[in-house]
């Protein structure tokens, strides 16, 4: 089998078409991502699952989500319960910290449990960023705390429970996405903020948790520090910054590469964010003209890159802690209450 390339890409539907099925034969994503429009009866996304894992090649191709709870949640009722925002787990923090650490890790593995049931191996969480106000509501209630302090001990909490369902825990949006000042879905969002007042709070958390094996980048323009680039696209922020003063060791993916704040041409961008130091291009939108050009863009994975792809794709397996889910939920629910139907 040859070897993957360095991209990960999303579909267009709920299952997949002749053409997405021979194009990613030839270009050979190393995972797959499923957006809400992909998510259909329990049965259809269970068969989605299995032709992306098929398409990729290998047993261990990754297949990604966005399962946060609260407004990003992918999978819901039937397939899976509703769960508050992040936030709710800070706020439970403020009286009850012992409480709000175990409501996390349970978060964590019970999101591994609805997850791994279609095949899922990897679930975009924990969420870092640390929230200012006057900020862009995109991060909002998304994040755990205003404290950089509890969001790191949370997002290590919800990282853990992830990996004793053994699911691969990502967390964003590296170096920090709090101070946005714009939705990133819409346009670059630029931070004023001086790389001290950034050390003091946003990059905290990544710092405390950089021993986790995967993370993705913010579409975030850091004037301080890089005012020509945004940080996926910047040799700078990640060589200095994600890789030096975070000291984060592991796998870089880029967040969705179709986002508005990145601008140029997808083949272009793709190319560049590798080059910038990121060691995989997400892209998301399931668009074949915008897949075409970023796989075309992208190189094969190896190296380095291929050395911490391989140690993330083993990093839930080999975490994996065997558990009772009614017991678990029951002990959720006594904390948190029950979830929402």
């Amino acid at each position: 089998m040859s070897e993957q390339k360095a991209w990960i890409a999303g579909c267009a539907g709920k299952r997949l078409s002749p053409d997405e099925k021979a194009f990613y034969a030839d270009e050979r994503p190393w995972g797959f991502i499923l957006f809400g429009r992909n998510v259909g009866e329990a049965a259809e996304l269970r068969d989605l699952v299995a032709e992306l894992r098929e398409a990729g090649g290998r047993e261990t191709t990754p297949i990604l989500v966005d399962q946060e709870g609260g407004r990003v949640q992918r999978l819901r009722p039937p397939l899976a319960p509703r769960y508050p925002a992040s936030a709710r787990l800070g706020e439970l923090h403020d009286s009850d910290p012992e409480a709000a650490e175990r409501a996390a890790w349970l978060t964590g593995r019970l999101f591994a449990f609805d997850l791994a049931a279609y095949g899922f191996t990897v679930d975009c969480l924990p969420c870092l960023d640390v929230p200012v106000a006057g900020a862009n509501s995109v991060i909002g209630d998304r994040a755990y705390s205003s404290s950089p302090e509890v969001v790191a001990k949370l997002g290590r909490a919800a990282a853990a429970g992830l990996a004793a369902g053994g699911l691969l825990p990502v967390m964003k949006h590296m170096p920090g996405h709090g101070r946005g000042n714009a939705d990133s879905h819409l346009s670059l969002p630029v931070v004023e903020a001086s790389c001290a007042e950034l050390e003091a709070s946003d990059f905290q958390p990544f710092r405390a948790l950089a021993d986790l094996p995967a993370a993705m980048t913010a579409h975030i323009l850091f004037r301080d520090i890089d005012p020509d680039q945004p940080t996926t696209l910047s040799p700078i922020v990640i060589a200095d910054v994600i890789r030096g003063r975070l000291g984060f060791g592991g796998l870089l993916l880029t967040d969705d590469m179709s986002m508005k704040a990145l601008q140029g041409e997808m083949r272009d961008l793709g190319r560049r964010a590798i080059e910038a130091g990121c060691d995989i291009a997400l892209h998301c939108n399931g668009d074949m003209a915008e897949m075409r050009a970023v796989a075309a863009g992208v190189p094969e994975l190896v190296g380095v890159s291929a050395m911490r792809a391989l140690a993330a794709e083993a990093y839930g397996p080999t975490h994996l802690q065997p558990a009772d889910e009614r017991t678990l939920r029951a002990e959720y629910e006594a904390i948190m209450g029950p979830p929402v139907a």
